[in-house]
């Protein structure tokens, strides 16, 4: 395959499957409803935020796949990408605010593993999860205290 082509795909790929799950399960009523930490940051941050977070997923995953697509390190970056996908049903959708924190620990854990056994061979790649990781760590925090408030 094509390098610019499968970056390309990649790309689709993330950021599509985001913005599809965040058309799907749009925060509403629920959400607003919900007692929030002070620390909540404000709704248009989001999409910003995971828009960019997504082009460094896909380029991250782009690039561990150019070197060895059945390696640990892609078989990570694929559970990450599933985790987070399902991130967004279980909170929004079913709103199960605790099952959302286990998933979402999860999905942090993954993507520290992924720094780990990534930075062996692309450091690059571990570095473009950096942000995620940060940000993940602080959504982390935020989905805990939601669920504890509520």
């Amino acid at each position: 395959m094509n390098r610019m082509f499968s970056l390309i795909v990649f790309l689709i790929l993330v950021i599509g499957g985001g913005l599809a799950i965040g058309f799907l399960t749009v925060p509403g009523e629920w959400y607003a409803a919900l007692a929030k930490p002070a620390f909540n940051p404000p709704n248009w941050l989001f999409a910003p935020v995971w828009t960019l977070l997504y082009i460094l997923i896909a380029i991250a995953g782009w690039r561990v796949f150019e070197r060895n697509r059945d390696g640990l390190p892609m078989k990570l970056w694929w559970l990450s990408l599933l985790l987070n996908f399902l991130w967004s049903p279980t909170f929004f959708l079913a709103h199960k605010v605790g099952a959302a924190l286990v998933v979402i620990l999860l999905l942090l854990a993954t993507i520290v593993a992924f720094i780990g056994t990534a930075w062996r061979r692309d450091r690059v790649a571990a570095w473009l999860f950096a942000p995620y990781a940060a940000w993940v760590a602080f959504a982390s925090v935020l989905n805990g205290s939601i669920w504890t408030l509520n």
